[in-house]
């Protein structure tokens, strides 16, 4: 069997197979996950050994569907089925009880799927749909406790935000369909002001699903959802999208358009950087910093280095899950993810706080842990690239603003009362969690071996690992010594805020595109109300014209049949069968013709 069939299927097998049987729903998510992580591994093996795995689907008329495996998409669709694995182990314990478990492993399963189509698509038409399915998974799974204060409106923030800035991609798809004749991806490149363009509009499209300046503030907003939907969305899934879209289109952007992604990601780094160091919930603190992180990652593929992104990419993937399960298990011991819940939660459970610190100095980029390796490549992109006095500068600040925050949340857990409560299901919670620390620790032994698998080399600058580490630890110092709030100095009342401008994307998209939504609904009732009344005019002429018929028409016609039935009567009743009334009756007929016409010729004499 072609690897790539199990890779979307398990899960998809699961998500269907859930809400039938609905006992033990975690049984059929896990293996539907585990079922995709063979799979996975399975493409990568072929891959390795110079086999090409693809699969075409009938589609549009000369745009088939097509799901392909490359070493870059084998290896997306193994960190994705490996992380949702893991976070789905984890889920087992934080789900329990739950009585809503079978919609949510559903969902999840639903979720996994979509995003393996996407990471193989092959084309861009299959893009598109899977880039639609995680969209609805992700509002569904973002407003999975509806019922909640919030929670709805979250959702539909996350939703209208990113389904704004879909339309770039979009456009940009059809751009490159009709001006190619394929739809393969990625496609030719453009040539002239439509190939700006379109590259351009894909980083619109990643904009909206990676959270980058200015349309970060719904990844926030999106922390009402259960801790493992927070992990699979910031780690290898939905925000992942974008950078992901940008590193396998990487070899269509012109040079102004790579200009433009690296800007939008050295500001964002920069930016969500802040926010992190404002906030005052620690989910929402880790949500900053995923809009912080895969700014590096955009910085580096417009620094021309997209396997630097990819790898970033990757250990990001196992360490920000690590960081929102570790945080799951702080918030049930707690009752809660803000700050004055969580002082000293590190002492209460110091293996889980053990992990949480792994991943977050990963983050930071401590060597040997994962993360020293990939933002070293990171670094060293900005450095070597064409707009290194514009790149640079942005992705150190950005670093030395992660260890920053790293080193608040760290100091947090740490200082204060650690008074123990018990956590349910923390065997299944620790198990899952425990495995994303390992990976997001060990990574960073396989980036070499990675990067001569993805088929580049890594870029290289004079300096690099030295101003990383610099901006590293000076972070970390910094977030460990000196309050936040002094941190920001003036700039805190607007880092506390998202830096909304004139109100933030609520005023300039939120509330324009809801005001919009409902001038068409009223249209569409005006228009539905203008159908009835014609129908209802219509149906009134009909009655009219029935009754003119029924009384008019039909009254006549039935008149003159009823007289010509009178009249047939009456003439067959002379018709009697009896020969001698017919001659007495012809006689008589004879006679009264005779008469006349005796009279006749008397007059005419």
């Amino acid at each position: 069997m072609n690897p790539i069939v199990p890779a979307v299927l398990g899960p998809l097998a699961a998500a269907v197979a859930i809400p039938l049987l609905r006992r033990a729903p975690a049984a059929p998510a896990l293996l539907g996950a585990i079922v995709a992580l063979a799979a996975g591994g399975a493409l990568a093996v072929g891959i390795a050994h110079g086999t090409r795995a693809e699969l075409l689907l009938p589609g549009l008329p000369g745009l088939p569907l097509r799901l392909i495996a490359t070493p870059l998409t084998a290896l997306l669709s193994l960190v994705v089925a490996g992380v949702g694995t893991l976070v789905l182990i984890y889920a087992v314990g934080y789900m329990k009880g739950d009585p809503e478990r079978v919609r949510f492993f559903a969902t999840m399963s639903f979720f996994i799927a979509a995003m393996q189509a996407l990471v193989l698509a092959g084309d861009w038409i299959s893009l598109l749909a899977a880039w639609e399915l995680i969209g609805l998974s992700s509002y569904l799974l973002i407003g999975f406790w509806h019922a909640r204060p919030g929670v709805g409106a979250a959702a539909l923030r996350a939703f209208l935000y990113t389904r704004s800035a879909d339309l770039g991609l979009y456009t940009a798809a059809f751009l490159f369909i009709a001006h190619t004749g394929t739809g393969v991806l990625p496609s030719a490149p453009l040539s002239g002001p439509a190939a700006t363009l379109a590259g351009l509009l894909l980083l619109l499209a990643a904009m909206g699903k990676s959270a980058q300046t200015p349309l970060q503030d719904w990844l926030q907003r999106a922390m009402a959802g259960p801790t493992p939907v927070s992990a699979l969305l910031h780690s290898a899934t939905l925000v992942a999208a974008g950078a992901i879209l940008l590193i396998r289109a990487e070899p269509l952007l012109t040079p102004g358009a790579r200009l433009a992604v690296g800007v939008v990601g050295g500001v964002t780094t920069v930016v969500a950087g802040l926010i992190a160091l404002g906030e005052r919930d620690l989910k929402r603190l880790l949500a900053a910093s995923t809009s912080s992180q895969y700014g590096l990652m955009l910085v580096a593929v417009g620094a021309g280095a997209p396997l630097a992104a990819l790898l970033h990419l990757i250990a990001h993937a196992a360490i920000k899950s690590s960081l929102f399960l570790g945080a799951g298990v702080f918030q049930h011991a707690r009752g809660g993810t803000g700050f004055a819940r969580l002082r000293g939660a590190g002492r209460a459970h110091p293996r889980v706080f053990l992990g949480f610190t792994v991943a977050g100095l990963a983050l930071a980029g401590v060597p040997p842990l994962s993360g020293f390796f990939t933002k070293d490549a990171v670094i060293a992109a900005a450095l070597a690239g064409r707009h290194a006095p514009l790149l640079a500068p942005l992705a150190l600040a950005g670093t030395l603003l992660t260890g920053a925050y790293v080193a608040r949340a760290l100091r947090l857990l740490w200082r204060g009362a650690g008074e123990e409560h018990r956590v349910p299901g923390l065997g299944w919670m620790g198990a899952g969690f425990a495995g994303l620390a390992v990976a997001a620790a060990g990574l960073g032994a396989a980036v070499g071996p990675i990067a001569a698998w993805a088929g580049g080399p890594l870029p290289v600058a004079s300096g690099a690992g030295v101003f990383g580490l610099a901006a590293a630890f000076a972070g970390l110092a910094l977030g460990w010594f000196v309050p936040g709030a002094r941190l920001l100095g003036p700039l805190r009342r607007a880092a506390e805020g998202g830096f909304a401008l004139a109100g933030g994307l609520d005023f300039w998209v939120a509330r324009p595109a809801l005001a919009l939504a409902r001038g068409c609904d009223r249209l569409e009732q005006a228009l539905y109300a203008g159908v009835l009344g014609i129908g209802r005019l219509g149906l009134t002429l009909a009655r009219s014209v029935r009754r003119g018929d029924e009384r008019g028409i039909d009254g006549l016609i039935f008149a003159l049949a009823r007289g010509a039935r009178t009249l047939g009567s009456r003439a067959r009743a002379l018709q009697t069968g009896l020969v001698h009334r017919e001659l007495a009756l012809a006689a008589a007929g004879a006679a009264v013709l005779l008469a006349a016409l005796a009279v006749g010729l008397a007059g005419f004499r």
